[in-house]
């Protein structure tokens, strides 16, 4: 009899913790991505193996103006939604004529029409820019804006090589900007 009622007891909380509907969050509207360099090296089976890796979120344009109105000029942007924008660097690197040490690191920028200040911070595991600290600057770097034809939907993070490492290139809207990264 007790071994019967021990049963039933295990049945009712079985039951119990299945009726209980799990929820999940929903889709965030800016999805977080993950860039390498050299590109796709972390999919590749005998392929390189990484120099940078790159989390960030990628916010749309939804019709919306960009540059000087939703991002405004001359404030400290986070560069993506969301968390700060991390970058792994595996290897030593020059960054604008700083040598940085292999690492973890956020990435901020100061939008401008003509130029940008891209800014690589010792800060990680930050929600936007709201506590952003100057006095955590690895390096800051003032590279020059270019204009696109065409729009880009979602903020976008690529790489491009070059004969020492690579360019960062950020993208969104009718604005692109690349941060030159030597690879030692």
């Amino acid at each position: 009899m007790k071994r019967l009622s021990f049963i039933a007891i295990l049945a009712v909380l079985t039951l119990g913790a299945r009726a209980q509907e799990l929820k999940f969050a929903p889709v965030d509207a800016s999805p977080a991505d993950i860039v390498y360099y050299p590109l796709n090296s972390a999919k590749a089976k005998d392929g390189p193996t990484p120099s940078i890796k790159v989390v960030y979120s990628r916010p749309t344009r939804k019709g919306r103006e960009i540059f000087g109105v939703l991002e405004q000029f001359d404030k400290v942007w986070r560069v993506g939604a969301n968390e700060c924008t991390e970058v792994k660097f595996f290897k030593r690197v020059v960054v604008g004529g700083k040598t940085i040490k292999p690492g973890t690191y956020s990435l901020f920028a100061i939008p401008n029409p003509g130029k940008w200040v891209l800014i690589i911070n010792k800060q990680t595991d930050r929600w936007g820019a709201f506590s952003y600290n100057q006095a955590e600057d690895v390096v800051r770097i003032e590279v020059p804006v270019a204009l696109q034809d065409k729009p880009i939907e979602a903020f976008s993070i690529t790489f491009t090589p070059q004969p020492k490492g690579a360019n960062m290139v950020l993208g969104w809207d009718r604005t692109v900007v690349e941060l030159p990264i030597e690879i030692k």
